[in-house]
């Protein structure tokens, strides 16, 4: 086991080099001057995303569309991503992720957009995302093959094994339960919704991620209220750090500017998924028309995603100043949690729990539409049942050995998406600019 871990780690570090990251960060800048900075339209896209457009044809509504996109982000890269973020990289990765994010909607947008407009329909459901992008758009079938079976190699980390994890290390170390019986209930109510399909996914997901996200910021606009007065010291550090690095202090071993760039940009994907091209799979079955306004919808979630919820989390953390005792990421958020007696490792074991459980259920929705397109409709339930028996065994592997895996799987799932967005960009660009004149949503 040690062996595989660290060869597991040395390749994540390979892969996450300084190309891949400048790659993922360009893109983002890219796309925000070639859509013309289409971030500034996000009031207009958050009442998007919760009216439906007349007449438009799809599987679910924009709003279920976003809440299942959100299910599979809001997990625990928003609550052990992000004190993993700051253990491995000190507080200035806050900064990295938060700058990702910020960036990342443009990427988000121009992801879900060309999904819409390359999507087709098989039987009677939708069918889209970066893989249908690859073949119908770039006309390179084999290159949508390439993605579509990351994607699927992708989920049992992203997607089954680093949440049962964290759900098990957590329940471990807040009411020491076993982690098998940990793993066992997260693949028995996994289970129990995915095999409904997208709508039973959907329908789950539209109560239970809003729910979930208001009680996670209150807690965390709870913990900071206590120590309110060390949070302008906090954000100096975190910008102070995010280009210099941090010195050794306390348990902390230090880091450099570039660990803090790495660790940011890399839990900021884990976090968001700008770039990878996952979420563009449902917004691909979402009810428009209009593939513009679908797009401003899907950039919504990295908005609520990395620049309110995994900045506040960030925030949270660096302020409580435990993360100088050298925690790595599930123990650095218990500790913060537990300064809270009784309420907070509650809230904390309720949240880690709804938000991982969001995410397994999100992304067997990504799984299958790949599968789906790689060996066709009937190869689906086996792979469900895979899916469910790595969910019930993550939780007993090394939580390390599962996020290397899973920062692995991302960058051979976001190097496909990256190229083929970049050399569409362009489509994407002139659909913006169409709704950009009088008369287009971007003008009303």
């Amino acid at each position: 086991m040690p062996v595989l871990e660290n060869l597991l780690a040395a390749l994540s570090s390979a892969l996450w080099g300084p190309p891949l990251l400048c790659a993922l960060l360009g893109t983002h800048v890219f796309l925000t001057f070639r859509m013309r900075g289409i971030q500034r339209h996000i009031r207009k896209a958050i009442r998007f995303s919760v009216t439906k457009e007349a007449g438009a044809s799809g599987d679910v509504s924009p709003f279920a569309a976003l809440t299942t996109s959100l299910a599979a982000t809001l997990g625990t890269g928003n609550i052990v991503g992000v004190a993993t973020a700051v253990a491995a990289g000190g507080p200035g990765a806050i900064f990295w992720m938060w700058l990702s994010g910020i960036f990342g909607m443009a990427t988000k947008y121009t992801e879900a957009l060309l999904s819409v407009k390359f999507r087709v329909k098989r039987g009677n459901t939708m069918a889209g995302g970066p893989m249908y992008v690859m073949e119908n758009g770039l006309h390179c079938r084999p290159l949508g093959c390439v993605f579509a079976f990351f994607t699927a190699i992708a989920a049992l980390g992203v997607g089954a094994s680093v949440q049962s994890n964290s759900i098990a290390t957590l329940f471990h170390q807040t009411f020491r339960a076993p982690p098998v019986l940990s793993g066992f209930v997260v693949a028995l109510l996994t289970g129990f919704v995915i095999l409904g399909g997208i709508h039973s996914i959907s329908k789950v997901c539209n109560w239970l991620i809003p729910a979930a996200g208001a009680l996670y910021i209150l807690s965390n606009l709870f913990i900071l209220g206590i120590g309110w007065r060390s949070i302008p010291h906090s954000i100096f550090l975190i910008l102070y750090d995010a280009f210099s690095g941090h010195a050794a202090i306390g348990g902390f071993l230090g880091a450099t500017a570039k660990d803090a760039v790495r660790f940011g940009i890399s839990r900021g994907l884990f976090s968001n998924e700008a770039g990878l091209g996952s979420s563009p799979i449902v917004d691909a079955a979402a009810q428009c028309k209009n593939p513009v306004r679908q797009a401003l919808v899907s950039s919504t979630g990295v908005f609520w995603d990395t620049v309110v919820l995994a900045a506040l989390t960030g925030i949270m953390l660096v302020n409580s100043g435990l993360w100088q005792q050298g925690l790595d990421g599930g123990a650095l958020t218990s500790a913060v949690f537990q300064s809270v007696p009784v309420v907070g490792p509650a809230v904390l074991a309720v949240s880690l729990f709804t938000f991982a459980f969001a995410t397994c259920i999100g992304w067997s929705y990504y799984a299958e539409k790949a599968v789906e397109y790689l060996f066709g409709a009937h190869a689906i339930r086996p792979y469900k049942c895979l899916y469910i028996a790595v969910i019930f065994f993550g939780g007993v592997v090394s939580v390390t050995a599962a996020w290397n895996f899973s920062d692995i799987a991302n960058a051979l799932m976001a190097i496909p998406n990256l190229a083929s967005v970049l050399v569409l960009s362009g489509v994407a660009a002139r659909e913006t600019r169409r709704e950009m004149r009088h008369g287009g949503i971007l003008q009303r």
